[in-house]
């Protein structure tokens, strides 16, 4: 019995400094891992409370003009026709259900930081085509009733601008002034 035992002690010497090693580079990745994930946090935190980010979760148009390329738009919609009935994230938010709205809303506040950080949006700003089909869904949410007979004979949706591909879409292709007032 001496044979076997001593040759099994033989091999669990030899794994023993492997699987330490194993186990250090383990902890290591960890750590690193670790560290990395808490710096990226820490950033978007800090980043966050320092850019207000509270202020893009409530329905206030205020939020809105953090960026200062949304200055024209705010001013016109205070001055335009739904300015009493309506704000922001009433007509560029869908209403179907809480998960698309939040969808959405996130989606954009990430296209918009990113575009915003690393300046490179485009002036004029246009909206993409998927956030044009919410704009439509809501005017015609809100203003169905009015719009039945015109949209009984087919669609709305026409693009006016082939190289945006987004430029103005159904209500608003004829419209363009409603909701953020007159264009200067």
């Amino acid at each position: 019995m001496a044979g076997p035992a001593r040759r099994l002690s033989h091999a669990s010497a030899h794994e023993g400094p492997a699987a330490v090693s194993e186990t250090r580079h383990l902890l290591w990745a960890g750590t690193l891992a670790s560290v990395l994930v808490g710096a990226f946090a820490g950033t978007g935190i800090f980043t966050f409370f320092t850019a207000h980010g509270t202020a893009y979760l409530s329905d206030d148009p205020a939020a809105c003009v953090h960026c200062h390329v949304m200055r024209e738009e705010f001013d016109g919609w205070q001055h335009g026709s739904h300015h009493g009935v309506a704000v922001c994230n009433d007509c560029h938010l869908p209403h179907d259900n809480i998960a698309h709205k939040l969808f959405v809303k996130a989606s954009n506040g990430y296209y918009h930081s990113k575009g915003f950080t690393l300046m490179n949006f485009p002036e004029p700003i246009r909206i993409k085509p998927g956030n044009a089909s919410v704009l439509e869904a809501n005017c015609l949410r809100c203003h169905g009733e009015i719009t039945e007979e015109i949209r009984a004979h087919g669609t709305l949706g026409v693009p006016t601008d082939p190289y945006q591909k987004a430029d103005l879409y159904g209500c608003v292709r004829c419209h363009q002034e409603t909701g953020h007032g007159p264009t200067r």
